[in-house]
């Protein structure tokens, strides 16, 4: 017997997200939908930013580029998403589903913030998506709760990686 698919409710507030993003099936076709919800607005918050705030983004260690590459698309996800996993599980434990995601994503643009306040304004909006990633996931299977956001969160950097290493960023 095939047991039912898990859905999340979707809260009242995240209404303006798309249903399929509180369904945990077809994790790849699932990461593509997380990275763009996650990609386009937070382009335009970054447009809006720059126009708000005159302040520049943050700053990386010199290394070359292969390392820094690696660091924003591989190590920097890992660790984020094993921080914000284990901070989500006690989040949820404590306030509930929703309350779990605002605060993380919340938390996530505070701490951006503190090196580049114009940053934490736009970071705020794809851990809002990774938050939830992380949440609606970890209904059907926890590992796939601490993977799925590392990639969406490896995707969502790769294109500015790639503009830093090239000298466009």
């Amino acid at each position: 017997m095939e047991s039912a698919p898990v859905v999340s409710r979707r809260p009242d507030l995240l209404r303006f997200l798309p249903e399929r993003l509180f369904r945990p099936e077809r994790p790849l076709t699932y990461v593509l939908v997380a990275w763009l919800l996650a990609l386009i607005p937070s382009l335009g918050l970054s447009a809006l930013a720059s126009h708000l705030v005159e302040a520049g983004g943050p700053t990386f260690p010199p290394v070359g580029p292969g390392l820094l590459l690696f660091m924003l698309v591989v190590f920097a996800p890992v660790v984020e998403t094993l921080i914000m996993g284990c901070v989500l599980l006690i989040l949820d434990k404590l306030f509930g589903f929703l309350p779990a995601i605002l605060l993380s994503s919340l938390g996530w643009g505070i701490a951006h913030s503190l090196q580049a306040p114009a940053w934490g304004l736009v970071i705020w909006w794809p851990f809002l998506i990774f938050s939830t990633v992380f949440m609606v996931w970890k209904q059907r299977n926890l590992a796939l709760a601490f993977l799925l956001p590392m990639l969406v969160h490896g995707l969502q950097n790769l294109g500015p990686a790639l503009m830093l290493v090239t000298g466009n960023g």
